[in-house]
């Protein structure tokens, strides 16, 4: 017995051997050809930022998300702590995005988002059913301070002055209106906003709008963010970017994606950006996206920041089946998280053009406003 035990332990190590050697060119090998990084100057269209209300900055959270793991897991990644922001005020949520950024090697300025809340029958503010909100005003004041970041200005269309909200925002600065209809009770199909649409055509202002299921709050109406319903605005000639590109949730039997995919070949003023597609969760959509050709020439760069400093939920490591060993490890090495993300998204075939379309797009926004 210990004779065939031997005999059988030799053979199953030739056999891990012969394994190890044929699969060593695919794990060791450098990786083919292809075009360096882009170099800076890059823009992050998709950027957040949160707060207690410290300093005087009007955000909030909700007791349930204040509650919520979650609220702690985003502060984390932001690089504060609750004791930290009541000392030294929510503003420093975004000098610490400043300064992260101002590290990079290819990202030279980044978007960040306001988020308005819900709002009740008479047109207000609904603190009741808002989780979490960023306004306007706290971003018109704080962004100007940053020479590397510009902002996102997020206007409930049920405002009772929605419209003026609007032009203020652009008079401040705002290079885009960020919506997120399953929190702010928002429906994108709704006719009495037609006005509201005209109006961001009028102001030249691109609406990114969440598309497909939400999991960073507590609780959501994800009905609202199925793509068909951006037919309205699409159709008045509002430039639509579908945040996160519709890639989770089914809607009518139908993936999300497909049916953004659809609209794409109907709409040229439709977009999509590649935020949170590298995260753990989603792991398989940027290949498809990179390869479905409804969406050649439509992607948008973006990273959902603060979510690529979470190594746990973004990682090379999870892309093991397309990327080589080398490739792997040297994105994983980058310590910036933002050349970080490029290195991966670039190794994992994001197309040229995705890159720089997002100036196109929103305007010259390496420059300061005037």
């Amino acid at each position: 017995m210990s004779f065939l035990h031997r005999n059988r332990c030799r053979i199953l190590a030739c056999l891990l051997l012969i394994l190890a050697l044929l699969l060593a060119p695919f794990l060791f090998a450098a990786p083919p050809p292809r075009e360096p990084p882009p170099a800076a100057p890059l823009v992050d269209l998709h950027c957040h930022t949160a707060g207690l209300g410290a300093g005087g900055s009007g955000c909030f959270v909700s007791p349930r998300m204040e509650r919520s793991f979650k609220l702690h897991f985003y502060l984390r990644s932001f690089g504060v702590t609750k004791a930290e922001l009541r000392r030294e005020g929510d503003a420093l949520v975004l000098r610490r995005l400043a300064e992260r950024l101002a590290g990079s090697r290819h990202v030279s300025h980044a978007v960040v988002l306001a988020l308005d809340g819900a709002v009740d029958a008479h047109g207000e503010l609904d603190r009741a059913r808002t989780e979490v909100y960023v306004p306007n005003e706290f971003l018109a004041a704080e962004i100007p301070r940053h020479p590397n970041l510009r902002w996102g200005a997020s206007v409930n269309p049920h405002r009772h002055d929605a419209l003026s909200r609007l032009e203020a925002a652009r008079a401040q600065g705002a290079v885009l209106v960020k919506w997120l209809p399953s929190i702010q009770h928002i429906d994108p199909a709704d006719a009495r906003l037609i006005p509201y649409y005209r109006k961001l055509v009028e102001l030249g202002l691109p609406l990114l709008t969440h598309t497909g299921n939400e999991h960073a709050f507590t609780q959501a109406h994800d009905e609202w963010c199925d793509p068909e319903r951006l037919r309205l605005p699409l159709s008045l000639g509002v430039v639509v970017i579908a945040a996160h590109a519709g890639t989770s949730g089914s809607f009518a039997g139908e993936r999300s994606f497909d049916r953004l995919a659809r609209l794409m070949t109907e709409y040229p003023n439709l977009y999509a950006d590649v935020s949170s597609l590298t995260q753990l969760n989603k792991r398989r959509h940027l290949g498809e996206l990179i390869a479905r050709p409804e969406f050649r020439g439509r992607l948008l760069y973006g990273t959902d920041y603060p979510l690529i400093e979470i190594r746990s939920l973004v990682s090379p490591w999870y892309f093991a089946s397309r990327l080589s060993l080398r490739e792997i490890r040297a994105c994983a090495g980058i310590a910036n998280p933002w050349d970080r993300d490029v290195a991966l998204k670039h190794a994992l075939g994001l197309p040229a053009d995705a890159w720089t379309r997002g100036e196109a797009v929103l305007g010259p926004i390496g420059r300061p406003p005037s």
